[in-house]
């Protein structure tokens, strides 16, 4: 097996004061997902700070940035295509490619133009580090799927919301937005694409239909797609549609609606829940009729009842309140803008909800706009000043301070 060796990105991510190798992507830590689809292809690795700390030596080696997401489709392309041309090799991808161009562009700059095409740092070389190593282009497959139908005058100038939902994914996490993009579009979205794309497969598709009439429950509610962990309580009036995965320990009550999500360990879910194209981290806890789309919760978080995510990120440990909304649509029928390196920049969604960090505690009834952010340490209370946030909430300006008692609500992710 061939050695890894990991570039160490500091740079924090905001709101959540910290460096992407440790926010969660489909439920894991970024760098425990990539030890984890590198598994089959590499043994030892090293973690540098820099480039030219990487040992030169004649060992087959993969380097990569710590910051960077690809699922196991990608990877294994990428490493199968670079071994075959014997060469070194840095990954690329093509202008036309419609996953990297339309989602993966915006707010980051570690996929960056180089001649005809665009280039990450991810490398293979066969036989030790080189100075110089050719683009291999590999495409992502992307493919065009709606998620949202709405009269046409809502609808963006093609009269369609869509994303382009990629077969082989990568990104370059820098922004809340990857972290999105990474968990739904790019996460259980194209584990959905995938499952479509194998289902076209006759010996596929009678395995699942074997296996549902087997079961008798319907064709997408099988264990061939619904994949259900030890010791979890599922009330038999839910309903539950593949591709999905739900860890151990699990309780989910009457009437709820999971579709194409990832539930983690220890989590409830409470009668009447809503969730679709998800991701719930480990012992997240949602009451009675909460909803999400589209959306994640890191570990350890809780969204009450009646509260409502579409396409937002929660950090762990943190708490939204009964009632909150998270809005998601652009009424100005163009992208919508959030705050990256200190200034305000096209994210090229015009759906896309908020972010909230570690640590948070959001109160009820609270409506947040599209793409603002709450800080991680924030206390976010409802009244006359925050009905609606409207604006970024950084960590001086949380409800807390000046408050009794406020010691008991520390920061704990600093920016610096």
């Amino acid at each position: 097996m061939m050695r890894k060796i990991i570039l160490l990105d500091k740079q924090k991510v905001a709101p959540f004061n910290e460096p992407a190798r440790e926010l969660r992507i489909v439920n894991k830590p970024l760098w425990l997902y990539q030890r984890d689809v590198l598994a089959r292809h590499c043994g030892m690795e090293l973690e540098v700070k820099s480039p030219d700390k990487i040992p030169r030596d004649e060992q087959e080696t993969l380097v990569y940035r710590d910051n960077l997401f690809f699922d196991h489709e990608f990877i294994d392309t990428f490493i199968r295509e670079a071994r075959a041309s014997g060469r070194a090799r840095q990954v690329a991808f093509s202008p036309d490619d419609k996953a990297i161009v339309a989602h993966a562009l915006p707010l980051q700059s570690g996929i960056r133009r180089q001649g005809d095409v665009y280039v990450a740092d991810l490398w293979y070389y066969p036989s030790g580090v080189a100075d110089a190593a050719e683009p291999l282009v590999i495409s992502t497959g992307a493919r065009e799927i709606g998620y949202y139908h709405v009269p046409m005058y809502l609808a963006s100038e093609k009269g369609e919301m869509v994303y382009y939902v990629p077969l082989r994914a990568f990104l370059s996490i820098e922004s809340w937005v990857h972290v999105y993009m990474a968990n739904s579009p790019f996460g259980v979205f194209a584990w959905g694409a995938r499952m479509e794309r194998d289902v076209e497969r006759f010996a596929v598709k009678a395995r699942i239909f074997l296996r549902s009439l087997l079961e008798r429950k319907k064709f997408l509610g099988s264990s061939a797609v619904v994949r259900v962990g030890r010791n979890c309580q599922i009330d038999p009036s839910a309903v539950i549609q593949g591709p999905a995965y739900i860890g151990d320990n699990v309780t989910i009550g009457p009437g709820a609606v999971i579709g194409n999500c990832i539930i983690g360990n220890n989590v409830n879910v409470m009668q009447g829940c809503q969730l679709m194209l998800s991701v719930v981290g480990d012992g997240c806890y949602l009451p009675f009729r909460a909803a999400l789309f589209m959306s994640t919760l890191m570990e350890n978080s809780m969204v009450a009842q009646n509260a409502c995510l579409q396409c937002c990120v929660v950090g762990r440990n943190s708490f939204i309140g009964a009632g909150t909304t998270f809005t998601d649509f652009n009424l100005l029928s163009k992208p919508i803008r959030t705050m990256h390196n200190g200034r305000l920049e096209a994210t090229g969604l015009n759906v896309l909800g908020g972010c909230v960090g570690h640590n948070c505690r959001i109160g009820a009834d609270v409506t947040v706009y599209p793409g603002r952010t709450i800080e991680s340490d924030c206390i976010v209370i409802h009244s006359a000043k925050r009905e609606v946030v409207s604006r970024n909430v950084a960590y001086e300006d949380s409800d807390h301070h000046g408050l009794p008692g406020c010691e008991a609500h520390p920061r704990l992710y600093p920016r610096d």
